[in-house]
């Protein structure tokens, strides 16, 4: 994490604030208007206004309780941007202006091994998501981005290069860093062959890292009317799934396969496209178990992995390589109003490739 020099300005508040936002009242609802209530900053909190907040499919997905996970009301949004009102007392990385980013998580449990090795999205005990989550108190339900202010533990967020755009940075605090994660992981880039599986919200973002890597990236999708947008994006290549030849000019082809699918899908189709020991990098999560045949495994010692988001650090340094990079999500901006048209957009992959809110529409 960057870090500053302590503010002078110091939270002081110790009640509670009742602020505007966006929820879900049940899975069938929509959503509407609702004021939540946030904690005044403690002695290690960041309070922000947020300026945007990106949509994801996890949003659309708690909204109406796919997982069987939901708590109502509901306020979703965990791909927020804004600016820093107010710290706490003992807050030393941030300072009232600064313009910040909260992801995924606003916790963990800061002890395991995990967490000690900055892995903290794969917090042991189980860290804490920015919405429809119970803090570590075990009874304070967390509400996200579609909302005009949040506070979080200081050392949940984290600092935006002054030279990205806001609204195009908002999707990098979730498709960004769920792409780039997995490229350093495997440390993936010249020499080998990625297949991205779907050109959405992190699928346009695994291209844009995949090229920025050295990779050779090919797009994989079903839809043949994606093919310029994947070259213009920084594909190298683009295969239409559903034409077999091409398909099987794809035997044993990739070294590794980003899969960005939250729809389901073939599974067996890809594991035939991976060479002898490559692996498929799940990062969709569709609304079913994956199901695969272990013959492609077993018998060419192919591997199925998985990934999600990366740790607070990881993000940073995410933001700081598209900062040098000049990568960008591409956006939609939207205003609050129109978040559940957005949601049917979505279901129908209508949008290149990422809705991001204006939450001074809200």
């Amino acid at each position: 994490m960057l870090t500053t020099e302590p503010s002078t300005e110091k939270a002081t508040a110790t009640k509670s604030t009742h602020v505007k936002s966006y929820a879900a009242q049940d899975a069938t609802s929509g959503l509407a208007p609702w004021d939540l209530e946030r904690r005044a900053p403690g002695p290690h909190d960041v309070q922000m206004e947020i300026l945007y907040c990106g949509v994801c499919h996890t949003d659309l997905h708690f909204a109406r309780n796919d997982w069987g996970i939901s708590m109502y009301p509901l306020v979703p949004g965990h791909e927020i941007v804004g600016v820093v009102t107010s710290v706490g007392e003992h807050v030393k990385k941030f300072k009232t202006g600064d313009i910040v980013g909260v992801g995924c998580m606003v916790d963990s449990c800061r002890t395991c091994d995990n967490c000690k090795n900055e892995l903290e999205q794969y917090c042991s005990n189980g860290n804490v998501l920015t919405y429809s989550w119970y803090e570590k108190d075990g009874k304070t339900i967390t509400y996200g981005g579609y909302a005009k202010q949040i506070v979080v533990n200081e050392d949940f967020v984290v600092r935006i290069p002054d030279t990205l755009p806001l609204e195009k940075v908002a999707p990098l605090l979730c498709a960004g860093i769920t792409t780039y994660s997995p490229f350093k992981k495997w440390n993936i880039g010249k020499g080998h062959k990625v297949g991205v599986v779907g050109l959405g919200g992190l699928g346009h973002m695994a291209v844009k890292f995949g090229a920025a890597f050295g990779a050779e990236v090919t797009v994989l999708s079903t839809s043949p009317s994606k093919k310029e947008d994947a070259i213009s994006l920084g594909a190298h290549k683009f295969v239409f799934t559903k034409d077999e030849e091409q398909v099987q000019k794809l035997a044993g082809y990739f070294d590794y396969i980003i899969d960005t699918v939250s729809s389901p899908h073939d599974y067996n189709l890809y594991l035939n496209m991976l060479k002898s020991d490559a692996t498929i990098i799940c990062l969709g999560v569709p609304p079913e178990q994956i199901q695969a045949s272990p013959f492609p495994l077993l018998f060419q010692r192919r591997n199925i992995a998985g990934s999600i988001i990366g740790s607070i650090a990881e993000t940073q340094e995410m933001l700081n390589f598209c900062a040098d990079h000049k990568i960008t999500s591409d956006v939609e901006v939207i205003d609050m109003k129109d978040i559940n048209h957005a949601f049917e957009r979505m279901e129908k992959s209508d949008v290149k490739y990422r809705f991001v809110i204006d939450i001074a529409t809200l």
